[in-house]
């Protein structure tokens, strides 16, 4: 603490005596006076000494696998706590009425352990880690919250991060502990809170807000486009209504508005009150931890916070927030000096300002003065005195005691505990699911109701992962029953999306298509049992409308007048076409009808871009028209046109003709097409169906965990591995085999055969043997000449050489003696074993099944 904060009475002699002690030792003399420095610090020092109590959870940590770190403190570290517990006593003097600061408490292993030594900056290697809210989101779903006990007071126990990552469980200390390390990992300046937060928050009770998920998508803002006014224009028409009606007419639809807005408000302000909580007895004293976040670092553009529990961001102003005790991050430790009565929307987070906030050590960076604040004045006269000036000693955090932080593939996959997470919402229950927990698939479910209580389900939404039919999501209407699912991009028939009530066709349905991925450019169909609307994108005959109506069936008496049962039969038939600028407007259909059940074709052109109405035809099919491809009896009342220039000639009977014949021939396509489509709609929901029955999920070759197709391949390869190499190291220890080769591997042996091979297996050995000893030899004797070159050339220069070449003459002889000796044991040992192995060789050979039979 700095000097003007100090209490201001003499500190004790027996302080004064250990305090001099400490300002003449090291750091590494400290260690050996530091039981007595504990001892004499007063009751806080007492509890240090004593045996710290240990719960049952604690119990339960095997403490022959935790590091010695987690057992015991480093000499760096019982000084830290020794100044903490200092720095402890004079903040408790001088603000009794303030809680005492969270700096000790104990570790899973009964330790004592600074918070700031807790924090481990770890950088995880998965690219969803490398972001602030997926680090958030990551921490909120992998632990479950252990609410604080009692909740006005910070926890006498923080354990490590490895250990809460291991449990899944913990409280929003360690939670915020955890998220801080991986934040400061990822390059953030990030510190942990230790303050005061509404129950909501502190007991994560989100039963008042929205679910994330039905928040409506934030769209960007379009750029607003001026209209141009044009300099030459028509003028618009005299508006001939009174003012004054308008303005009366204006003003009672402004007051029934008014009416109905004034009715939704107090509506709005009963329901606040009812769904209003009743008081906290306990507001303004429930301890929560959360992080926060400064800007600067990563690009952040203004501080913010981050609950650990919810993984949600909040701004520093949030009324959420209530006060703050103090920060922490691993390099030091700051008490909060502004007045937080109203809560934390006034406060500055510039560290550095020493009267808004107290370090514990003496700079951001995590330095502080060894020496303890009471004695800096006696130093200084004792300094002037003297004229000597003594450099005070800095003292540096120690480095953290956890181990490194380690999150596996596993653990990353699985991210909730057990697999499973269920949130609870303002009329909305969200329920996260891991990656193939469940067999359809399953990631994520939020389900939304029409009570506070979450009783009366109305809208259920699925979310969907490797799925092998590509089914992303699906969303369930209860009152309705209607369904409706969207697809990814790449399964059959390219279908995006299908809303439905039932799968029998010939239903109420809509499908919706990736059109860039379908030949006929469909992209969607509205079906109904008496109707079918079809549109198209970016077709080559410019058609992006087709409306069928089809007529009932009609009752089937017997088999000669059985219609066709698997289409229903046509009624009517609308088609749309967009301009096609290679023909005259006059010429390019618009929209043509089919009626087939009253044999009339109605077909209307585009209209010019100078005339008001289009051209149009109506044709009315022959009686005989069963064949399209015979000829067919015309008269000039089959058909009546309308010509939208009237100096046009009319035209002739003929190309009217050739005109109803083609309509005729482009009816049947056109009945054919509508066939192929229901057939399409009839396959793609039998697919459906049947994939619904048998869910089949997508797996990676890469993940040997699950994929057992890819196991037992790579089982297979292993195991062909081995039995080849089992029988390349048989063959190769096969001594017959070389031998058995130059004679053709000839299947039965004679005992001609047999005796030639072993005489011929002996003689190789023998060979063998008799160069090994000639190459030992021929080695022995090149040294032994090499050396006696050498003794001869120094006894015919020993007089001229100086102290560096006989040092060098010496080191060759040493090394030649060395390698003489070891030829000559080569030689030796050679010569000793060489009729051994002739033997063993023989004896083998004797026993080989291939021989035995042969050999006497």
């Amino acid at each position: 603490m700095e000097e003007e904060i100090l209490p201001d009475k003499e500190p004790q002699k027996e302080d004064q005596d250990v305090i001099a002690e400490l300002e003449e030792s090291t750091l590494e003399e400290v260690q050996d006076d530091l039981y007595e420095l504990e001892k004499t610090l007063g009751s806080i020092h007492t509890t240090r000494m004593t045996k710290p109590y240990i719960p049952e959870q604690i119990q339960k940590v095997d403490m022959s696998q935790c590091p010695i770190s987690y057992k015991e403190n480093s000499p760096k570290e019982k000084l830290l706590l020794a100044m903490a517990d200092n720095f402890l006593y004079q903040y408790a003097h001088i603000y009794p009425d303030r809680k005492p600061l969270l700096l000790c408490p104990l570790n899973e292993c009964g330790v004592p352990k600074f918070v700031s030594t807790t924090v481990r900056a770890t950088l995880i290697p998965y690219p969803e880690l490398y972001s602030w809210d997926g680090c958030a989101s990551f921490v909120s779903d992998f632990l479950s919250m252990k609410p604080l006990d009692p909740p006005i007071d910070p926890p006498a126990h923080l354990y490590s991060p490895t250990w809460v990552l291991q449990t899944q469980v913990g409280t929003c200390f360690e939670s915020s502990t955890l998220l801080c390390s991986l934040l400061l990992g990822a390059g953030y300046n990030a510190y942990c809170v230790s303050g005061y937060a509404v129950k909501e928050m502190c007991m994560m009770n989100q039963t008042k807000l929205e679910c994330p998920l039905l928040a409506p998508p934030v769209k960007g803002q379009a750029a607003e486009q001026k209209e141009q006014t044009q300099k030459y224009s028509v003028k618009p028409p005299r508006d001939l209504l009174s003012g004054f009606e308008q303005s009366q007419a204006d003003r009672r639809q402004a007051e029934a508005q008014a009416a109905v807005l004034k009715k939704q408000l107090e509506a709005d302000r009963l329901q606040e009150e009812r769904e209003r909580p009743p008081p906290d007895p306990l507001l303004g004293l429930r301890v929560h931890c959360w992080v926060l976040v400064l800007s600067g670092s990563r690009e952040v553009p203004e501080n913010f916070f981050i609950d650990p529990l919810t993984g949600k961001s909040f701004s520093t102003s949030d009324d959420s927030f209530l006060g703050i005790e103090c920060v922490w991050n691993h390099l030091n430790y700051w008490v909060n000096m502004q007045d937080c009565r109203f809560g934390c929307a006034g406060m500055t987070y510039d560290l550095g300002d020493a009267i808004r906030w107290e370090y514990l050590l003496c700079g951001s960076t995590g330095h502080s003065l060894l020496l303890i604040p009471d004695m800096r004045n006696e130093l200084e006269l004792e300094e002037e005195d003297e004229d000597e000036v003594l450099e005070p000693k800095q003292f540096e955090m120690p480095p953290s005691w956890v181990k490194p932080i380690t999150i596996s593939e596993q653990d990353m996959e699985t991210r909730c505990p057990g697999g499973l997470k269920v949130l609870k919402f303002r009329k909305a229950k969200l329920e996260k699911f891991a990656h193939y927990l469940l067999p359809n698939g399953l990631v994520t479910r939020l389900t939304t109701y029409t009570d506070l209580d979450c009783s009366k389900p109305e809208i259920v939404r699925e979310w969907f992962q490797h799925r092998h039919d590509h089914l992303e999501e699906r969303e369930l209407e209860k009152k309705s029953n209607v369904t409706k699912e969207k697809f990814t991009p790449g399964r059959s028939y390219a279908l995006k999306s299908h809303r439905y009530i039932t799968m029998t066709p010939e239903t109420e349905r809509q499908m919706d298509f990736y059109s860039h991925a379908r030949a006929d450019g469909l992209a969607q169909i509205v079906e109904t049992p008496l109707e079918m609307k079809e549109s198209f994108q970016d077709r080559p005959d410019f058609l992006y409308y087709r409306h069928v109506v089809f007529d009932r069936r009609a009752k089937v008496f017997g088999p000669r007048d059985a219609p066709d049962l698997g289409h229903r039969p046509l009624k009517k038939v609308l088609e749309k076409f967009h301009r096609d600028l290679s023909k005259p407007a006059s010429e390019d259909v618009a929209e043509r009808v089919f009626l087939v059940s009253e044999d009339r074709i109605q077909v209307t052109y585009h209209r010019e871009d100078d005339r008001i109405i289009p051209a149009w035809r109506n044709f009315t099919k022959p009686r005989d028209s069963g064949d399209s491809n015979k000829p067919q009896s015309f008269t000039p009342e089959m058909a009546s046109s309308f010509q939208v220039d009237p100096f046009e000639k009319p035209s002739k009977n003929v190309f009217l003709y050739v005109t109803l014949m083609h309509m005729m021939k482009e009816e049947i396509k056109v009945a054919k097409r509508i066939k192929d489509s229901e057939k399409e709609m009839r396959a793609i929901l039998q697919l459906r169906q049947q994939e619904e029955s048998s869910i089949e999920l997508n797996i990676s070759i890469y993940n040997t965990a699950r994929n057992e197709k890819a196991r037992c391949h790579r089982e297979e390869l292993e195991r062909t591995a081995q039995e080849e190499r089992l029988r390349r190291e048989e063959k190769e220890l096969d001594c017959l085999a070389p031998f058995l080769a130059q004679l053709g591997d000839p299947d039965k042996l004679t005992k001609h055969t047999a005796v030639l091979l072993r005489n011929n297996c002996l003689a190789d050995l023998k060979q063998r043997l008799i160069d090994m000893a000639n190459l030992i030899q021929a080695r022995f004797e090149r040294e032994t000449q090499e050396l006696q070159q050498k003794q001869l050339w120094y006894q015919k220069n020993q007089l001229s050489m100086t102290k560096e070449d006989e040092d060098e003459y010496l080191a060759y002889c040493s090394d030649a003696m060395f390698r003489i000796h070891i030829l000559k044991l080569r030689l030796s040992r050679h010569k000793d074993k060489a009729p051994q192995k002739y033997l063993a060789l023989d004896e083998k050979l004797r026993r080989d099944p291939r021989l035995s039979n042969y050999l006497f």
